[in-house]
């Protein structure tokens, strides 16, 4: 599928894409999924202050760096609670080192059996730049010391254009997507986000769909995609208004058309809501993320929606949308259906 069949696909009527996604996920047993999971945010101090970002600590009394002992303790109160993921992501911090994370996931393997899912592509490249190593290198250093798999983050839009604007003073879209094929290249798998509802068209949409097809048809290294939707509030975007549900759908549905090559289409409760995010069930998405025990990085945006979700609230919501409920791990193997 070519860009501009992928930007036609935009144009089409809702409910035919919702029909066309859901047929994809019914086929594949018309299971949605869950996770586990616990977001740890180590810091919010950040040199790249993108105008999108409500996250990073606007001054010093804003300011926080969590030790060593200190994520290690979250981590740990995590895995006591049934996590079997940890999701461990922040900012671009100048005065942190590669030891730092080595020291964090070598403690959290050495005591816990759980997945370490944590830095975005761009951390990934910060580090690299600022320790005056390969990309290769740090990637490696981290999988020795017990990093498993990547989060999505950081991709933003994958137009430079629209990155000049948007978040001009971190890693550009090759160099998001090449630090992503170095890292399947090492075998630590990842996951793909899409930030949309800002200054970006249907075709920039379409752009970023097709790299991530293509790259995934290259290594087969992306685990899920999770299209994010943009938080206006709190940011150098305040002025915009968040998009529209049908959008938000729309944008699901031809994700879930375009990326067949991803086992996963996420719709991101977080961002969505619980009420959309049933409805996205239905749409093309085959999984709701997880409890995800404290997220700070959305809400610092302005959403409204709580900070974690019981299991039992997850099972809820998936049969409400007429779906199969299943845990699974980070590497999308179902580990128990709830029938």
């Amino acid at each position: 599928m070519h860009i501009e069949e992928i930007t036609e696909l935009f144009t089409l009527d809702l409910h035919e894409l919702g029909e066309m996604a859901d047929s994809i996920n019914r086929a594949n047993g018309n299971y949605a999924t869950f996770v586990i999971n616990k977001h740890i945010n180590y810091t919010n101090v950040c040199i790249s202050r993108c105008p999108i970002c409500a996250f990073y600590a606007k001054n010093d009394t804003e300011a926080y760096l969590m030790s060593v002992e200190e994520v290690v303790d979250a981590a740990r109160e995590a895995w006591r609670n049934g996590a079997t993921e940890l999701h461990i992501v922040g900012s671009h911090n100048p005065t942190i080192s590669l030891e730092y994370f080595e020291k964090i996931f070598s403690r959290i393997k050495e005591e816990m059996d759980i997945t370490i899912k944590a830095l975005t592509a761009t951390e990934i490249h910060f580090l690299a730049e600022k320790e005056e190593l390969k990309v290769k290198e740090v990637l490696k250093r981290l999988k020795d010391a017990g990093l498993d798999a990547m989060p999505g983050g950081g991709a933003e839009i994958l137009k430079d254009e629209i990155r000049d604007k948007i978040c001009p003073d971190k890693a550009k879209s090759q160099e998001w997507l090449e630090v992503m094929r170095t890292a399947h290249k090492l075998g630590i798998k990842s996951n793909a986000t899409m930030l949309f509802g800002h200054i970006e068209s249907y075709r920039d949409r379409a752009e970023h769909l097709y790299q991530l097809y293509k790259l995934q048809k290259e290594t087969g290294g992306f685990m899920a995609f999770i299209p994010l939707v943009f938080h206006p509030d709190n940011t150098k975007f305040s002025m915009l208004k968040k998009t529209s549900p049908a959008d938000i759908l729309k944008t699901i549905a031809v994700s879930r058309i375009v990326l067949e090559n991803f086992k996963s289409i996420r719709a991101y409760w977080v961002m969505l809501g619980e009420k959309l995010t049933q409805i996205a069930l239905n749409y093309g998405a085959n999984d709701v993320d997880g409890t995800l025990m404290g997220e700070n990085i959305s809400h610092a945006a302005g959403a409204k929606t709580p900070k974690e979700l019981t299991v039992e609230r997850l099972i809820k919501l998936i049969k409400g949308a007429g779906k199969i409920p299943a845990q699974r791990d980070t590497f999308n193997n179902i580990l128990r259906v709830f029938e």
